[in-house]
């Protein structure tokens, strides 16, 4: 017996969006389009100035009557373009909004599979994971793994969200309640759009999950260059994680991890340069330090890694539980 597909429950209820952002996919995007279930309520494609006049191809060749075109005088990147979609969702009401890329690699049929979790108060912002299983990774491309691997180190700090993987997944949902609260016009519209998601939503409290799926890596052109985002990342990341934790533990959370950070962070510096010091003097004159200096080198080191484990241990237990999006109003 065949599997069936997915589907979303109280359609015409529920109201579910797709924002399909857009920049030189006039190859996929009638595909990925005509895959869309017939459970969605509306479909937003945003033309970022696409060179290929993606928006016009679609006007042209889409009779799909859920299909609204935004286009996009200047080139804003992805996260421009999706931010774009998210507020004429807005505007039209809209219970949840899906991102979907149109370059062909994500599954339209998967939509109802990010919100479900969100239907059933499980979830505010659903997101798509390629590296569920051992199968699923070996598809992938072996440069961007390992850019995977790194970016999801860096977004586990920067967002405090240490269960969630492959961070710059674009397959996503959010809850509209949710959409509201996030401070759209600050969000970073290029590449970097997914993983600032993560920093904001864990300024919400928002409760995200990772949903397992499946990567298709054909001919399509990935518009991310590594070597020119990756300072844009790096900095990216090191803002946002000094900005959480300053934000979390000395603004709302003052109390023993704070206590931790601080200790840690002071004792562990300070004994490396005391013994660093003394390791220099003695080559310098060539007597040996003594144990007791070797002692108070080490013991700072010591205490101040147990310090910094334990901060370390304290964030990763902090995660959270209960969805905000039943509290929110609808028109809040």
């Amino acid at each position: 017996m065949a599997k069936s597909e997915p589907t979303l429950p109280n359609a015409g209820e529920f109201q579910v969006a797709v924002v399909v952002p857009c920049y030189r996919e006039k190859a996929h995007i009638l595909d990925v389009l005509s895959g869309i279930g017939a459970d969605i309520s509306a479909i937003y494609v945003i033309d970022d100035k696409c060179p290929d006049a993606t928006g016009d191809y679609v006007e042209a060749n889409s009779k799909d009557p859920r299909v609204k075109i935004c286009r996009h005088e200047k080139n804003q990147g992805v996260g421009g373009a999706t931010l774009t979609g998210y507020k004429a969702a807005l505007d039209d009401g809209c219970d949840v909004i899906v991102k979907l890329d149109g370059d062909g690699q994500m599954d339209p049929s998967l939509i109802p599979n990010l919100v479900m979790p969100i239907f059933r108060h499980e979830a505010d912002y659903t997101k798509g994971n390629r590296l569920h299983r051992r199968d699923a990774v070996r598809s992938m491309p072996f440069v961007r793994l390992m850019g995977n691997m790194g970016l999801t180190l860096m977004s586990k700090l920067s967002s405090g969200y240490w269960d969630i993987m492959d961070p710059t997944n674009g397959f996503t949902a959010i809850h509209a309640n949710v959409a509201r609260q996030l401070p759209l016009d600050d969000i970073a519209k290029g590449f970097f759009f997914e993983s600032d998601m993560l920093y904001r939503l864990s300024g919400l409290n928002a409760v995200v999950r990772d949903v397992p799926m499946r990567a298709h890596y054909g001919e399509e052109i990935s518009h991310l260059v590594v070597h020119r985002v990756f300072c844009t990342f790096l900095f990216g990341h090191l803002r946002n994680t000094w900005r959480r934790i300053v934000d979390t533990y000395f603004v709302r959370e003052v109390g023993i991890a704070s206590l931790e950070l601080i200790l840690g962070a002071i004792l562990l510096p300070a004994g490396s340069l005391y013994g660093a010091y003394h390791w220099w003097r003695s080559i310098d004159t060539g007597i040996p330090a003594t144990a007791g200096t070797a002692i108070l080198s080490a013991m700072p080191i010591i205490v101040g890694v147990q310090l910094l484990l334990a901060f370390i241990g304290h964030d990763t237990r902090r995660q959270p539980t209960r969805p905000i999006h039943e509290d929110t109003p609808d028109n809040a």
